[in-house]
């Protein structure tokens, strides 16, 4: 029964505390007050009076304070009524020591002593809660307190944009202390009055110069969008070394005097070195308006990304075909989430089972197949190689008879990087649907009714494009090395490398989706130029996305770990595994002899590999078949072997 009454008696300790300090404190500025306001009504009086007056002040104000509640204020919370009574106060002050000056049978100072004493005391005591308040703000905390000294990095238009939304937020915790200019030339300019260090090209030179003068910033700030790919790596490299951060600011050209300067990482696909390409998006939606199309593999990373891009171009029905059921569910999701107008039919089935895609083909007919589906994993297909001959090869045949035998006007082949040079079992497979397309759009485009073309005339009454578009590894794709060094760096690490010299093209997904869709529409509506592109596309061409350079993954490593805040080989470590089988150091896009030949639309090459007549492919790849119903995994590699001669396996 004790605890309540220790608790109240120090809460009644921390009021009586806290009110003696606020007599004290208003004590002692009505003691300067006195004086003060009795050498301004009479100068020549001289400034110090008797130490009475000072007393008299200082009584005056405690008694007049007490019934305006003065000793009880909180000086943080001071607000306008607390404001009002202490002009109360200070008037009922001014009025009592000048009846006691009076009585004491002293003459007023001047008659307008009692007024300028009142004023005195007002702005003293009034000032003084009200300086107080801000000093305690978080406002002002923030403003003096800006511990983040940044350097800002820009053209100089970006950079006067984004000084002035500085100076507009107040809750912003930045203090600029240099520029570095997208210009050359411009050293010793000012902007705002903040100087220009140099331009991009001095970048190393200005930070050992700041470091030597122990002037360095704790922040980088990039405004706009020219700093990207390979000069932004090269930059963030620059600045991990001395261990600065590197941020972004929002678009610059959305900020307003309302804008909450709130700044954010630099992003994973900035890194890559490719401009903005400008796509078809007319001819797109005359390609897909209206139409039935269906992909394969819908739950995939690229194949979730086509269903995405392709319903926003209103297909009449959009078939989504994959094996895994809740992929399937997570994309259908989706598309019921982004209220979707279109009709659109979920389909659970194997692309390997022949009777089943050739009865939902004839059901549906599409007009449009985009052929995703794969099984895509290096080091899974090493163990499994039936598995990846029976989906990548033996599916893709199934599904393409399957559009050729329903009528469909263009079959869309997803291809990889790997299948170029192939080292890999997924490679190799991915390189032999490339041939057997490849053959059936070449006998497709050939045929001539007078002759017969026995076990194959079915592909004479087609007029069916076969389309192939090949590129290199996509970031963020299910089982790539992106998503690996996040799980990885969620765990605090190591980062785990093959080999330090391993590189690898790298595009985003959405990127690579719209230069599938944009080599659809050339090889489609906008077929019949005449061009060397038409020409290349008749002799079986492949269309191959323009990668930009390859990074290295050592690189890529180095920077996720940077964009996560910490310091690669100290915060984190990386381990080099040792190259796997079927993993090769340096990922091609066309083969020794296939010089790459661009198109007359940017981010599209052409490849024209070596094809091969239909019979042949189509016996070779029965063969392979036949091998893997009988799970004999040494006769399928050996007619897989013969088929591409070029198949050199890497094994460990």
């Amino acid at each position: 029964m004790q605890q309540p009454s220790v608790t109240i008696s120090s809460q009644q300790k921390k009021i009586f505390n806290r009110i003696a300090i606020n007599i004290f404190m208003d004590g002692l500025l009505a003691a300067i007050a006195a004086p003060l306001a009795r050498w301004l009504s009479d100068p020549q009086g001289g400034f110090i009076h008797p130490l009475w007056f000072l007393t008299g002040g200082v009584l005056t104000l405690l008694v007049s304070g007490i019934p305006f509640h003065i000793p009880q204020q909180y000086w943080r919370f001071s607000g306008i009524a607390d404001l009002l009574n202490i002009a109360a106060a200070s008037v009922g002050s001014a009025i009592l020591f000048t009846c006691l000056l009076y009585v004491a049978g002293y003459p007023l100072p001047s008659v307008t002593f009692p007024f300028i004493y009142a004023m005195v005391l007002l702005l003293l005591m009034g000032g003084g809660r009200i300086g107080y308040r801000i000093l305690s703000s978080e406002a002002f905390r923030n403003y003096f307190n800006k511990k983040r000294k940044i350097i800002i990095v820009g053209n100089d238009a970006d950079i006067d944009l984004f000084m002035r939304a500085i100076r507009l937020d107040h809750s912003n915790a930045l203090s600029v202390m240099g520029l570095i200019s997208f210009r050359q030339n411009r050293k010793g300019h000012r902007i705002h009055n903040i100087p220009i260090l140099g331009s991009l090209d001095d970048f190393s030179v200005i930070l050992t110069q700041l470091d030597a003068q122990k002037k360095l910033p704790s922040l980088f700030v990039i405004i706009g969008q020219e700093l990207r790919g390979e000069q932004l790596r090269d930059f963030l490299a620059i600045a991990g070394k001395w261990n600065i951060d590197v941020q972004r600011t929002p678009v610059i050209t959305h900020l307003s005097p309302a804008t909450n300067l709130e700044l954010k990482p630099i992003a994973l696909d900035e890194l890559l070195n490719r401009p903005q390409i400008v796509l078809d998006r007319a001819g797109m939606a005359e390609m897909i308006k209206g139409k039935v199309v269906a992909i394969t593999g819908a739950g995939g990373s690229i194949g979730s990304e086509l269903v995405r891009q392709v319903a926003d171009l209103s297909p009449k029905l959009l078939l989504l075909l994959d094996q895994s059921e809740y992929a399937l569910w997570k994309i259908n999701i989706e598309l019921s989430e982004s209220n979707f107008a279109g009709l659109r039919e979920t389909i659970l089935i194997n692309i390997r089972e022949k009777k089943r895609v050739d009865s939902l083909f004839q059901k549906y007919k599409p007009d449009l197949v985009f052929h995703a589906a794969a099984l895509k994993h290096v080091f899974t297909i090493e163990n499994n190689p039936i598995e990846g001959f029976l989906t990548n090869i033996i599916g893709t045949r199934v599904v393409a008879d399957a559009a050729v035998k329903c009528g469909t006007q263009a079959f869309i082949m997803i291809s990889t990087d790997k299948a170029v040079n192939p080292s890999s079992f997924m490679g190799v497979s991915k390189r032999i649907a490339e041939m057997y397309c490849q053959s059936l759009d070449k006998t497709i485009r050939d045929h001539d009714p007078e002759k017969k073309n026995q076990g194959f005339e079915w592909l004479g009454m087609s007029k069916m494009r076969f389309i192939t578009v090949r590129f290199g590894n996509v970031l963020g794709s299910t089982g790539s090395v992106v998503p690996l060094f996040k799980r990885q760096l969620s765990h605090g690490g190591p980062l785990t490398v093959t080999d330090p010299n391993m590189q690898r093209y790298f595009m985003t997904i959405p990127e690579a989706v719209g230069l599938v869709l944009q080599a659809s529409v050339r090889a489609t509506i906008r077929f019949g130029n005449g061009d060397k592109t038409d020409e290349m596309l008749h002799q079986g061409g492949i269309f191959v996305l323009d990668m930009g350079k390859p990074i290295k993954i050592l690189d890529l490593a180095r920077q996720m770990i940077r964009l996560a805040g910490l310091k690669p080989d100290e915060d984190i470590v990386i381990e080099f595994t040792g190259a796997k089988p079927g993993e090769k150091l340096f990922e091609e896009l066309f083969y020794g002899r296939e010089a790459p030949v661009p198109t007359d639309h940017d981010g599209l090459l052409m490849a024209t590999p070596k094809g091969m007549d239909i019979k042949v492919v189509t016996e070779y790849i029965d063969r392979i078949r036949y091998a893997c119903d009988n799970n004999d995994v040494v006769e399928a590699i050996t007619y897989v072997q013969k088929l591409v001669p070029e198949f050199k396996h890497l094994s460990n």
